[in-house]
């Protein structure tokens, strides 16, 4: 099978860069496979896992990601992603503890903006805790 380039850029660090056999992208409108040759786009992510298949025959690389951007272009793929982690270092009992803060700001909330704002995020929160398998 023929590799393209992709880099996974989270604000702290370069999580990715090398050449890969396919990427499964968690985009708000669904999850996409990028291979290589693959139509340009760009989507924003929403909260989910980023998986990496560096070859066939090899397990793939699972990355969590916490929203941002995607963009397939000729030279490959790149995901700018808010907030990107190691599938096996995140942190379950943070995200309990945003689960809890979110639903706080949910019965806290007082005008029907503050009250939408904190539904979306504790929705996206309890989205990615199933993602996970939380």
């Amino acid at each position: 099978m023929t590799t393209f380039h992709f880099e996974l850029v989270s604000p702290e660090k370069l999580l990715f860069s090398g050449e890969v056999e396919s990427v499964v992208v968690p985009g708000v409108e669904g999850q996409f496979t990028v291979l290589k040759d693959h139509a340009p786009v760009m989507s924003i992510l929403k909260a989910g896992i980023v998986e990496i298949f560096a070859t066939v025959t090899r397990a793939p690389e699972r990355l969590v990601v916490r929203g941002g951007f995607a963009d397939v272009a000729p030279s490959g793929l790149t995901l700018l992603a808010d907030q990107a982690t190691p599938l096996e270092q995140f942190d379950m009992a943070q995200l309990a503890q945003d689960i809890r803060d979110a639903e706080d700001d949910l019965a806290d909330a007082k005008t029907d903006e503050a009250l939408k704002s904190a539904s979306e995020k504790l929705g996206q929160l309890q989205e990615l805790k199933a993602v996970v398998g939380a």
